[in-house]
């Protein structure tokens, strides 16, 4: 009998757990706090129900590439042994494969499927490319097909148009009634613009959001995904690029972007954290940005898992609970440095670490 007591976030409360099969049972193991047959995987120290990296795209490395399910695989690993309990890939490759729910060495996925490109939007062939017509049907297939969620590629070249409000306002609405949800990729003014109007469930990116729609967010409970980090590691070279219309529209964007993520959170916008890039397991570098934008350590530890996971529909650490959780000896709110050393790591009450 697996057993851990530690101080939980968020709650920051001292509790006891005894893992039965896959499930959390709060309190101490039957029999009393030295039950004959408990051992104390944890005794002290700090407990969170996992991390959550809600934008990586695991089995592809680069556009283009064919989807390698063996490279899923290690990529999904890396993410676990980071503490990376639960993912949602926004478009990948290919569908995700049915073997990986079955794997109980994995992260929890939640998947959108394949990237929904209409003509002249994303890498030719790396998502699935369809018409404007067609773009309602494919957002309900994927959703269906998929975790219930579908992503859209919202806009692309930074001066060139967006997918149309009224046709990204209909796949929406069409996926919300089908009981889905709808993730859009959108790096431009027109395509942030759309996705808010639209209704969208997450903006993936969403550089040059108007400050004047976050309002309009938080009341509609679209949740933003800024992936600072991932931009981060493109701006040097941006910088140095000859000026142009497509170079300075992504400064002028990425620049913008730290205070936006500060008044997104001020204004009651569900921030989150996503990598979009590799290594997989990276999520503490996108917390660190997202505190350097602005927001406190604790949101930002939330926005990278208990928060992402409610928002993902995933319980915390609480009786009857998936047993998911990741033990640190200090504070990761206080010693951000300890998230990248987990001293436990419990998967689906399997002790991966």
């Amino acid at each position: 009998m697996l057993c851990v007591r530690g101080v939980v976030l968020p709650e920051r409360e001292e509790r006891t757990f005894w893992i039965d099969g896959e499930t959390l049972r709060a309190g101490p193991p039957p029999g009393g706090r030295s039950g004959r047959d408990a051992e104390w995987l944890v005794d002290g120290g700090w407990l969170l129900p996992g991390l959550v990296d809600v934008h990586t795209h695991p089995g592809a490395i680069e556009p283009g590439a064919p989807f390698d399910e063996e490279l899923l695989r290690r990529q999904l690993t890396e993410h676990r042994d980071a503490g990376v309990l639960a993912v949602r890939t926004p478009g990948t490759a290919r569908r995700m494969p049915a073997w990986v729910a079955d794997d109980p060495e994995l992260p929890r996925v939640t998947s959108a499927g394949r990237w929904l490109a209409t003509p002249g939007r994303f890498f030719p062939g790396f998502g699935r490319d369809v018409s404007e017509a067609e773009l309602v049907r494919a957002a309900l297939e994927e959703a269906a097909a998929s975790s219930g969620w579908c992503k859209v590629v919202g806009d692309w070249a930074a001066d060139a148009p967006a997918v149309p409000l009224p046709l990204l306002t209909k796949v929406v609405d069409a996926v919300h009634a089908a009981g889905g949800k709808v993730a859009v990729h959108c790096q431009t003014a027109e395509g942030t613009r759309n996705a808010v109007l639209a209704g969208a469930d997450s903006l993936e990116h969403g550089m040059h959001l108007d400050p004047g729609l976050l309002d309009r967010m938080a009341a509609q409970g679209t949740a933003f995904v800024p992936t600072l980090a991932a931009f981060s590691a493109s701006a040097a070279a941006m910088r140095a690029r000859e000026p142009g219309v497509r170079r300075d529209l992504w400064l002028a964007g990425w620049d913008g972007m730290p205070g936006t993520v500060r008044a997104a959170h001020e204004a009651g916008v569900t921030v989150l954290a996503g990598t979009d890039s590799f290594p997989c397991g990276t999520v503490a570098g996108e917390l660190e940005w997202l505190i350097r934008a602005g927001l406190p350590a604790h949101t930002a530890l939330g926005a990278a898992s208990w928060t992402a996971r409610a928002w993902l529909g995933l319980p915390g650490l609480t009786d009857g609970a998936p047993a998911d959780l990741v033990a640190y000896a200090a504070d990761p709110t206080a010693d951000r440095g300890t998230l990248n050393h987990p001293d436990r790591i419990v998967l689906r009450g399997r002790v991966v670490r």
